[in-house]
């Protein structure tokens, strides 16, 4: 009988701590809200909903990409690309997880983007309770999103430094995948409480 990976188990205990945290961090969202909802609907009515879900929809896309690249180092322990860089099917794992990277910075871009127009609309964290909320729930995401986009870099580098892409740094690259979806999912909860349940 084959034993379960022991980083692979140990991260994953370390997830659902993480999911502990966003539990609290959406307890406190609506416990706030239903404190005060008509402050929610004034406030409400600001967020940039169309925006919010094209950035969304890149961040769901990336974890597509994020999972090819696993695939590629799981199941055909390929790092890199094997031919042009514009032959997308002789990609590795490398190229996948770049693309990834980049469909993320895109996302944490566009919401420092939806925060300076919230700032300007008056909606900022010192602003009242819905201000506070809001930034404290989807700020505490990004910096996860950004703690994602690190460990990617991590990752191609631990590959770029291999001198045998093996079983090790495969498992490095699906631990990362498991953190990125991970953050994905929570996102996508996030964008159904805040922006789309009135």
């Amino acid at each position: 009988m084959n034993r379960p990976d022991s980083t692979t188990v140990g991260f994953i205990v370390w997830l659902a701590s993480e999911l502990m945290f966003f539990a609290a961090l959406f307890a406190m969202y609506f416990t706030i809200r239903s404190v005060v909802p008509d402050m929610w609907e004034v406030e409400a009515a600001k967020l940039d909903v169309p925006w919010a879900l094209s950035i969304t929809i890149i961040l769901v896309a990336s974890s597509f990409t994020c999972q090819i690249g696993v695939w590629k180092a799981e199941h055909e322990f390929k790092p890199s690309r094997t031919g042009s860089l514009f032959d997308i099917r002789s990609w590795g794992m490398i190229e996948w997880f770049y693309l990834t990277f980049i469909l993320g910075s895109v996302f944490v871009a566009g919401q420092v983007m939806e925060y300076a127009t919230l700032v300007s609309h008056g909606v900022a964290i010192n602003s009242n309770g819905y201000g506070s909320v809001f930034y404290i729930t989807t700020g505490f995401h990004g910096l996860h999103v950004i703690g994602g986009l690190i460990a990617f870099l991590f990752v191609i580098g631990r590959a770029y430094g291999a001198k045998r892409f093996g079983h090790r740094e495969a498992t490095f690259a699906t631990c990362v995948s498991y953190y990125w979806h991970f953050v994905d999912v929570v996102w996508v909860g996030l964008f159904a409480v805040i922006y789309l349940v009135k």
